[in-house]
Order: structure tokens, then sequence, then C-alpha cells
């Protein structure tokens, strides 16, 4: 499990106070920058307001295409028949017909670079018969993921009524495909692509502006207004920029690399323990072993001000007393951080080894032992 920090929006604060830094201003009608590493949110402006996601919809629909893959119910070189609903679909489109063989591969290409509606019909039917079958997996995702403001009723994004999203859960999906499949999250950096002697670029300018921008992806209905995930990595640092709603595709280029520049600039990454790193030993009663270590199971990042890092603070602690048998994996302990007195969250602490149950005889006395420091 990721160890993300429960920060919100108060380490947002905490740079005004100690640099005097104020976030950019941004025309658009929500926005939010993650940090990827810590998964901390650097600055945000209505980030659970309800919005139209429009093809930021195909995230999702990537994911569980990216998901289904892996599983291995679905092959790159796969043929894909073409419904008429899929050949029919308006917007944009990668053209594909019923009488033109194409592979997934195809299709995946065309959803991500050319933003093809057709191809998340063709992908949703392939994976799921139906895109309404689709469609809720795409919520049953969606939840387990933690996007509790979402709600999918297509693969493409195509406006309706009942299909919404949140920056916030647009921000928790983008972090997810990204450290979840990041081979496949490479064809988001594609600038064009040619599917039936039809070459179209990929919509997001900022690939073209920002050698260090790799993704993600565009969207815009009329209702929504022009919207853009961005993400960029600059040397060991991922941002994820989303934008949503702002009043042309300049804007939403240009106010997207305004938000990235801004987290780059004002904020360091700082790694505070690495993953099976031991950062106490503790005492363990009735086991087969005396001790255990104590840590997390992968990296403890956290995003701080620039040049704050040295300052950050941690203090560990634990259940007591702890009883065998405890598996790796198992909480043992709160580690709680905090920077010039202001908390940045309690992370759960972690076994990171088993230890079993010892014999009788062990048992017995570890159990006197414990009745006797009780008195």
């Amino acid at each position: 499990m990721r160890v993300f920090a429960a920060l919100c929006l108060s380490l947002f604060a905490l740079v005004a106070t100690a640099q005097n830094v104020p976030p950019p201003t941004v025309a658009a009608k929500a926005w939010l920058l993650l940090d990827q590493d810590s998964g901390q949110i650097l600055a945000a402006q209505e980030p659970d307001t309800r919005i139209e996601p429009a093809s930021l919809t195909k995230l999702m629909t990537a994911y569980l295409t990216f998901a289904a893959l892996k599983q291995g119910t679905l092959k790159l070189d796969q043929v894909v028949p073409v419904s008429t609903r899929a050949w029919k679909m308006e917007g944009s489109r990668m053209f594909i017909a019923p009488d033109i063989p194409v592979t997934v591969d195809e299709l995946i290409h065309g959803m991500i670079i050319q933003s093809g509606n057709d191809a998340c019909v063709a992908l949703a039917e392939a994976i799921a018969g139906s895109e309404e079958t689709f469609a809720a997996m795409m919520n049953r995702e969606a939840q387990r993921l933690g996007m509790t403001g979402t709600q999918f009723m297509n693969s493409s994004g195509m406006p309706h009524p009942q299909h919404y999203t949140t920056a916030r859960d647009l921000a928790t999906l983008a972090s997810a495909l990204i450290h979840d499949f990041p081979e496949n999250y490479k064809v988001y950096s594609t600038k064009e692509y040619t599917y039936n002697k039809i070459t179209q670029p990929n919509r997001n300018r900022l690939l073209w502006l920002d050698t260090t921008v790799d993704g993600v992806k565009t969207g815009h209905t009329a209702s929504a207004g022009y919207c853009l995930i961005s993400s960029a990595k600059r040397g060991p640092r991922r941002l994820i920029s989303v934008m949503l709603g702002t009043a042309s595709d300049d804007a939403r280029t240009q106010e997207s690399l305004k938000v990235l520049n801004y987290g780059f600039q004002f904020f360091d990454t700082a790694k505070l323990y690495s993953a099976n790193q031991a950062v106490s030993q503790l005492r363990v009663w009735k086991g087969e072993g005396k001790q255990v270590e104590a840590g997390f199971l992968e990296d403890l990042v956290l995003s701080v001000p620039k040049g704050q890092a040295e300052k950050i603070q941690a203090t560990l602690t634990t259940q007591q007393p702890l009883i065998a048998p405890i598996q790796k994996g198992q909480k043992i302990g709160t580690m709680a951080v905090t920077l010039e007195g202001k908390s940045l969250g309690e992370y759960p602490v972690v076994a990171l080894q088993e230890v079993g149950p010892a014999g009788w005889f062990g048992r017995l006395w570890d159990a006197l032992v414990l009745w006797f420091k009780s008195l």
C-alpha cells in the first residue's frame, strides 16, 4: 500500500507563512497540484467541486484497459470488432470502421493520442461486452481508488447529467495510472499518431513547450470548458497538475505550466525513510523471536517548502505490549511528522517481518512477566 500524506490544503497555508509565497492566480473553474511521490496536495482551488470531466474520462478507460492487459484478458495484438455504435461515435475520433481490422494496441494509441471516442467504445465493448457494463466497472474501480466524488456514465466523456467528477478525484486517478502502469503510461508522451492514413497530433501542447512534461490528457466540451491533466518529471520529482474549466486551449496550457513551475520552484520532496528500513526494534512478547523490526513497506516521502526539509521532526508511538504472532505489514505503531510545530501527518508503522508464536513454556513465561509488570 502506498503511503500518502493526509495533508489536504494545510501545507498551502504553511508555505505562505514560512516563505510569504502565495499560490499563483489561476484562470480556471477548479485546479489542483499534486506531488506524485508524497501524494500531497501542494495547492488547489475548488478541489471537491463537481465538474464535467469531458475526455479526462478516458484516463479511467485507459486504466481498466491496462489492467485487462496486465491480467491477460486482453492482448495488444488482439483484433477487436468495431460495432456500429463505436463507428458512429460523435466528437473526436480515430476513424475506425467495421470493415477495417483494428488491434487493441491501435485503439490504445487512438484513445490516448487522438482522443478517439470511437476507440473508447470499442475497447469498452472488448473488455466488458457493452459500454453500459464497462461504465459499471469504471465506477467500481473509482470507488476502489477512493474517488468518492465521481460517477461515470460512459467510456469517452460525452456529456451526460450524471457523469461527473472532481479535481481531487482526477488527481487520484492520474497518480494511480502513472504508479500502477509505468510502461503503458509512456504512450501519453507520443506527439502524433496515424491510423487509417489519418495523422492527428496529441492535443497536449505542453509536450512541445516543456521537455519535462510526459503526459497526460486533454478534455473539452462546450459545457466543461478546456481541461488538461499534465504531469512533469524534473530530476527525481514528479508533479501532476489538474486544470479544469479554462477559457481556451492556450489558457489550459499556460495555466498548467504556471502551476507546475510553482510546485517545482517552491517545494522540495524529502524522503524520511526508505522502504523496508528499520526505524526501530520493538520488544515482542510470547514470540519465537524477542524483537521485530518496525518501518514502512514503501518509501515515506513528504513535500515541504523549499529549504525546510532539515527541520522535519518525526516521533514514533508504538503499540504496547506487542503480542505474537505478528504478521509482516501489520500495523504496530504510528509516526507523527511535524515541521516547525505544525503537523504534516501521521503514518502507520508496520512490522517488517513475521514473528511466530513461542512454545508453550515461552508463552507462559512471558504471560507471567506481563502480569507482574501490570501490578
